[in-house]
């Protein structure tokens, strides 16, 4: 898996992604549809926010994407009393040479599972933010490159707020999208316990279906994706109808425009095209805009979620029906 071709094939990147969702698949029960949204984010080179109730699997599912993905992985355990330095890593003494070096924090990995990141105080949140945008992090005057691939899968707990510390919006814009899982029906639930006995322990293995050099290859092939200009203002619009709808105070930031595109690009390929559809931009309209919407203060009252801001967006906005070619590049027909 090292000799990677990087003009890997959408068709082979769909391929593949099946592969690892099988994988996964195997280990958390019946959550398809939210498992192919967590690899649509780490696929588009972002970073997911898993926002649900404890005992759902999110914490699973990213350990087990590290797996299936040959990723390194490493969890972080965010508490009121979490330092930043407890992210980034700080200079140490050290006694033998008489000078300071830099012991490296959890942050240095290629998957980091921040969880229950609501539950720590605003400064140590930030402490993602740069490694988030950037891809570095600056430690007293020093700045560290990360290694690619590099993603965080943070955890919230949304009903919980005592001891909790609300996400700002600057950190939440930075999660290419939010997910939730809920919980699982009658079935699915005695399916978590039938694979739970069979294996005979608590820990379940997942072999890698790929490595770190073949998700980047993964993820530069998702380029080769075609936007058709129409498809492409049909973003555009959908997020400028967030800042114009009556009950946001704040609609989404263009940041949410581009995690639309990447998201579907993801979703084409999963589908089995190298072209985007309308269909594939509204299937992530939700989870990629909902989480930068501001509501009023009036919403909040009447329990409304940001949610279905996004879905009169999306009723009320006409989708293209054009197929003609994107203006800035030639070709896009399906595999």
């Amino acid at each position: 898996m090292n000799d990677v071709d990087p003009s890997m094939p959408p068709a082979e990147v769909g391929r593949l992604a099946q592969a690892v969702l099988d994988a996964v698949g195997a280990i958390v029960v019946g959550k398809r549809e939210a498992l192919e949204l967590v690899l649509a984010g780490i696929l588009a080179g972002g970073h997911v926010l898993l926002e649900d109730l404890p005992g759902l699997g999110k914490t699973l599912t990213a350990r087990s994407f590290a797996q299936a993905l040959g990723l390194d992985f490493r969890r972080l355990q965010f508490t009121p009393d979490l330092l930043p330095a407890d992210v980034t890593g700080s200079f140490l003494y050290d006694q033998r040479s008489g000078d300071f070096s830099f012991r490296a924090g959890p942050v240095f990995t290629n998957l980091l599972l921040a969880d229950e990141i609501n539950r720590t105080p605003p400064k140590t949140q930030s402490a993602l933010l740069e490694a988030m945008q950037e891809k570095q992090v600056s430690v007293e005057g020093v700045t560290y490159r990360l290694d690619e691939p590099f993603h965080v899968l943070a955890t919230a707990n949304p009903i919980e707020y005592e001891g909790t510390y609300p996400l700002p919006e600057a950190q939440l814009d930075r999660f290419l999208l939010r997910v939730s899982f809920g919980y699982p029906d009658h079935e699915e639930e005695w399916e978590v316990l039938r694979r739970r006995m069979a294996r005979r322990r608590e820990e379940a293995e997942i072999k890698p279906v790929v490595d770190a050099a073949t998700l980047r290859a993964m993820q530069a092939a998702l380029e080769d994706v075609v936007v058709e200009d129409s498809v492409g203002r049909y973003i555009v619009a959908l997020t400028a109808a967030t800042r114009e709808h009556p009950s946001a105070l704040v609609g989404s930031s263009p940041r949410g425009s581009l995690a639309l595109l990447l998201l579907a690009r993801v979703r084409a390929v999963l589908d089995g095209r190298d072209y985007v559809v309308p269909e594939d931009v509204k299937e992530v309209a939700v989870p990629a805009l909902a989480h930068r919407i501001t509501l009023r203060p009036e919403m909040w009252l009447r329990r409304v979620d940001p949610s279905f801001v996004v879905g009169e967006v999306l009723e009320q906005t006409p989708a293209p029906a054009s197929g003609a070619l994107p203006s800035y590049a030639a070709g896009g027909s399906g595999f």
